[in-house]
């Protein structure tokens, strides 16, 4: 049984199947559709399992928020809890969550650069900030940067349930009989689940080596991939991205606790 901090990992109990759900970009109108899908196909017993990467890329990054707060809401119908909803920080949140920690960063400049080229321009614009405006207050320092980070995470603020929802947000899930495991883009094989770091972000290398079990863990699915080439199953990986935000789909896998693939979505 993985051994890991609850606060951290989402652990996902009393499933019959879970739906796990790739990367969004900001798409909102393709995860409404998703959504539908998702409500005519319900049965009890499903889990979700959001894989990361809501915000970054798209033109509607508050829609998409909101819209994963109001299917929650919607689904809560008897038999189910909030914890039956689990969403993991993709490589986007954590770069949002360091662009509003920018003050203390040591090459500011340098490091918001490289995530504006990364896709966080446009959660930047979502919560009305611009990148020329964050580039102008590097020569005044580290106090002229923390009254704009302050003003980005208002911003958010004001948008009902984002914080909170960005603010739980787990670094993976796990079915209760650990042997399905949800990541965000990628699992170095060789570690524990609770020193992964930023490998779970970044390491997409690691996870296409994958040739067998992880521990107990005989299927781990991921939500991002940087070719964006939709379905890619092996004996013990699976790929749920087809491009959503990048022109291409918005796609979700359905499991049995087992992880066995029995369902698959593109919209």
């Amino acid at each position: 049984m993985l051994s890991v901090d609850p606060d951290l990992f989402g652990r996902l109990t009393a499933v019959r199947r879970v739906w796990a759900i790739g990367a969004i970009h900001g798409d909102c109108a393709r995860l409404r559709q998703l959504h539908w899908e998702l409500e005519n196909r319900f049965a009890p017993g499903d889990r979700f399992v959001y894989l990361g990467n809501y915000l970054g890329w798209g033109d509607d990054i508050p829609g998409t928020l909101d819209e994963l707060l109001l299917f929650r809401r919607r689904m809560l119908v008897p038999g189910m809890e909030p914890e039956d909803f689990v969403y993991l920080r993709g490589a986007q949140e954590e770069m949002w969550r360091k662009l509003l920690q920018l003050q203390f960063a040591p090459s500011p400049g340098e490091v918001f650069d490289w995530m504006m080229a990364q896709g966080v321009d446009a959660t930047l614009k979502a919560y009305g900030g611009t990148a020329q405006e964050g580039r102008s207050l590097f020569r005044e320092g580290a106090l002229a940067i923390t009254r704009w980070t302050n003003r980005l995470r208002e911003a958010m603020q004001r948008h009902p349930g984002h914080d909170d929802l960005l603010s739980s947000i787990r670094r993976a899930a796990y079915t209760e009989n650990g042997r399905v495991l949800f990541v965000h883009a990628g699992l170095d094989p060789h570690r524990p689940l609770s020193e992964q770091g930023d490998t779970l972000w970044w390491g997409s290398g690691y996870f296409t080596a994958i040739e067998q079990p992880y521990g107990e863990v005989t299927m781990i699915a991921r939500g991002y991939d940087r070719t964006h080439k939709g379905l890619a199953m092996t004996q013990h990986t699976t790929t749920v991205d087809a491009g959503c935000g990048f022109g291409g789909r918005l796609a979700a896998a359905c499991f049995d606790p087992q992880g066995k693939a029995l369902d698959w979505i593109e919209v």
